[in-house]
């Protein structure tokens, strides 16, 4: 029976035609990697057709990806008995193919169409607006441009330069304080750096789609997001979690806050280097910090922000704070469920708790020392 055909039915004498049929998974359907969720393992399973997607466990997960149209699947029951021990009736393959078919996942079933959203009321104090007919093209069209930034040999040496870049922002703190001080009395000045700010924030979003392209990623659209007196640009990657590998994902949140401090370094050029006046100096002194300051605001590791897609990629989990909050419940209370957890959930779980907790503290010491040294220099 081909690939393409139908799902067999379970009438008698079906059993030998069943055993025969090579089950094929449309193209469009993605599979991710196995996730934590709370104490059970998961893989995501999207069709980005219609843009559904559903969780299945691993033994589910071992059968669905194996359905590439050449093996059978008595090929993939006998992979399953050798993996698992056991081996599958007709009645559970019966009950997978029903389930994949009334999904449209499986090639030669009824696709199930997008479903239809209506936009979002557009009005003048909030709404979206997208700016590009073709967002995967435009981002295609800026990784053929820019993406041998991404390579080793051009990310490397720029790597340094941000890190050198940040160490001198920190030794010259105190003086970058004031500046940003003094721009707040500088109606023009502080008005010309919101404006580089938000092109860097601008630049952030854009990072995110070319990074993600880069890995094989899809960028689903592009566009203004406003929400008055907040105006933002957002670049939404359709199959972020389905990336091939945790590093490309990584790689792909990070990108946003690097894109930020690599905006700062031609400033970071001109105020070493340039002779500049007063205003101007202390201008992009203050630009400096608080570009600094937004970029690593992004790093921090609570949701929605990109430090937490990363602390999420390094635990291997889906719904990272969710899972969290009732498992160290559990481990406080010393609920034997807690010792149920696999190893990997026990060490995530509160790693993810302690990391936020030292960091939101470094956070507060940080903007304590600040407002200190403001208040006596």
């Amino acid at each position: 029976m081909s690939a393409s055909g139908a799902v067999p039915g379970g009438s008698a004498g079906a059993a030998a035609g069943l055993a025969a049929y090579r089950p094929e998974l449309r193209p469009r359907v993605l599979l991710s990697d196995p996730l934590l969720d709370g104490a059970a393992t998961v893989h995501l399973i999207k069709d980005t057709g219609s843009g559904n997607s559903f969780k299945v466990g691993p033994k589910e997960h071992f059968l669905i990806a194996r359905m590439d149209g050449r093996r059978s699947l008595a090929e993939i029951g006998e992979e399953y008995a050798g993996e698992y021990g056991r081996r599958l009736g007709d009645a559970h393959w019966q009950q997978i193919l029903t389930m994949l078919g009334t999904k449209g996942l499986l090639a030669g079933t009824p696709a199930q169409p997008a479903p239809v959203t209506p936009p979002e009321p557009r009005t003048l104090l909030r709404g979206t607006l997208p700016l590009v007919a073709d967002a995967d093209a435009t981002t295609a069209r800026l990784h053929r441009i820019f993406g041998f930034l991404l390579t080793p040999r051009a990310m490397g040496p720029l790597l340094v330069l941000l890190v050198a870049m940040e160490a001198l922002v920190i030794a010259h703190s105190g003086e970058l304080l004031i500046a940003v001080r003094e721009l707040f009395t500088n109606p023009v000045l502080l008005t010309g750096t919101a404006i580089l700010l938000w092109v860097s924030t601008a630049l952030h979003e854009l990072a995110h789609g070319v990074v993600a392209r880069h890995y094989g990623g899809r960028v689903a659209e592009i566009g203004l997001r406003w929400r008055l007196p907040a105006v933002i640009m957002y670049c939404t990657v359709d199959n972020y979690l389905y990336l091939a590998g945790r590093w490309p994902r990584i790689a792909t949140a990070v990108a946003g806050a690097v894109m930020n401090l690599l905006f700062l370094l031609p400033f970071c050029a001109l105020w070493i280097l340039a002779p500049l006046d007063d205003a101007t100096r202390e201008a992009i002194s203050a630009l400096l910090l608080l570009g600094s300051v937004q970029a690593f605001a992004m790093l921090v590791p609570l949701p929605p922000l990109d430090g937490y897609k990363i602390a999420s990629q390094l635990a291997g989990t889906t719904g990272l704070a969710a899972s969290t909050g009732p498992y160290l419940r559990l481990a406080l209370r010393r609920s034997p469920e807690a010792a149920a957890y696999p190893r990997r959930a026990r060490i995530a779980y509160p790693a993810y708790a302690l990391s936020t907790v030292l960091v939101l503290a470094a956070l507060v010491a940080a903007a304590v020392a600040g407002v200190h040294h403001l208040l006596t220099a």
